[in-house]
């Protein structure tokens, strides 16, 4: 029986994913969270501008700050049908090796 020196090299499997599916709801609903945050933050200077800035800017921050509420809900409410494709997260696992057995004839008494 000769000794292996060196790693078996394992077939390389091809992975097929789908194409079309979409991001995980966990994933979409971060992203939702975090448009909607930028939004209310986006608002919250508006409203603190509006209360600094003299003169006809006032106004704009002012329709600013009551518009974009509305706009952050609709945004964050939207559906997941415009979603984009996203990662599936598949991974080539790395399979070892199984150690060579010995030959079942030299094993018999």
């Amino acid at each position: 029986m000769g000794v292996r020196t060196g790693k078996a090299k394992a077939p390389i499997i091809e992975v097929f994913t789908i194409t079309g599916a979409q991001r995980a709801l966990s994933q979409e609903q971060t992203g939702r969270t975090r448009r909607y945050l930028i939004s209310m933050g986006i608002r919250t200077a508006c409203v603190l501008g509006a209360i600094v800035v003299p003169g006809w800017p006032r106004w704009v921050l002012i329709a600013g700050a009551v518009v974009l509420p509305y706009l952050a809900v609709v945004v964050a409410n939207a559906g997941r049908e415009n979603d984009e494709p996203g990662e599936l997260g598949v991974t080539v696992q790395s399979q070892t090796a199984l150690p060579r057995a010995e030959s079942f004839d030299s094993l018999q008494p």
